[in-house]
């Protein structure tokens, strides 16, 4: 633990670096994460003439965006470095390090979070104070509780993407198997659709699914959606998945290691 704390601002540096270094990949990926903006205007549309639910058009301007900012707050790419560095061989470069590699992919990806930010939060604050900024909840108990969501949001993402990346070990397709966990997040996180205005029973089934932890929680949060009560309870739950995520990582990479050789690379 002493000599990961002492690397970890390293990390971060190289992290940083790299994200500079490819910074018109970064902005593809921005360009390419911007299915909020596209839902924003249909459902900006569709409220025009009424609300749909609770949403009028400010609700649904408020959640969007939020919605925006929270997905760029928590995006994570470690399954398509983990599983193409076990096919490659080249993960065993990393094992002879003095510290876990996947501390070393998180440091990885949580140092490209300022750049995404600066290319992405101004176009959402801006958005959000001409329009609806009175639709984001003032209670200090909620807004506290707003960075703990969006962290164990993002350690979901990270934790999930370990878990199947390290299928890699055993199998040659485990981010075919990541596109379909993409498609079940795309439709139960909120991500698209408010998961209020699905039906009760979908909706029931997505609180107890880790996708609204990954990004409806943290967005209905800071939009007031949520009581007090409601609120600390999905901490519970967001951070139940994660020491659930955390330790079948731990299993799924200590089994794939005894599995592993490193091969060309």
């Amino acid at each position: 633990m002493r000599r990961t704390l002492r690397a970890l601002p390293t990390l971060l540096r190289v992290g940083l670096a790299e994200a500079v270094a490819y910074r018109a990949e970064m902005l593809v990926w921005l360009l390419a994460t911007n299915m909020p903006l596209v839902m924003l205007a249909l459902w900006s549309a569709v409220a025009r003439e009424a609300p749909v639910g609770r949403f009028g058009q400010k609700d649904f301007v408020a959640y969007y965006l939020a919605a925006l900012v929270v997905r760029l707050l928590t995006g994570a790419w470690v399954v398509w470095e983990l599983t193409f560095e076990i096919r490659q061989g080249t993960l065993a470069y990393r094992l002879l390090r003095p510290f876990h590699p996947l501390v070393a992919y998180a440091a990885e990806n949580v140092a490209a979070m300022p750049l995404r930010l600066a290319l992405s939060l101004p176009v959402a604050l801006v958005g959000l104070w001409l329009t609806s900024a009175e639709k984001l909840t003032h209670d200090p108990l909620r807004l506290l509780l707003f960075p703990v969501a969006v962290l164990g949001a993002w350690l979901i993402t990270f934790l999930a993407m370990a878990l199947v990346g390290t299928l890699a070990f055993r199998a040659d397709s485990a981010t075919s198997l990541f596109e379909i966990w993409m498609g079940l997040y795309a439709l139960l996180s909120g991500y698209l659709v408010p998961l209020e205005l699905f039906p009760p029973w979908v909706s029931a089934l997505a609180r107890w699914l880790p996708f609204r932890s990954m990004l409806g929680f943290p967005v209905e949060l800071v939009t007031g959606m949520l009581t007090r009560r409601q609120a600390l309870v999905e901490v519970a739950i967001q951070w139940g998945w994660i020491a659930g995520l955390l330790l079948a990582v731990r299993s799924a990479w200590r089994a794939g290691l005894r599995r592993f050789a490193a091969f060309g690379g």
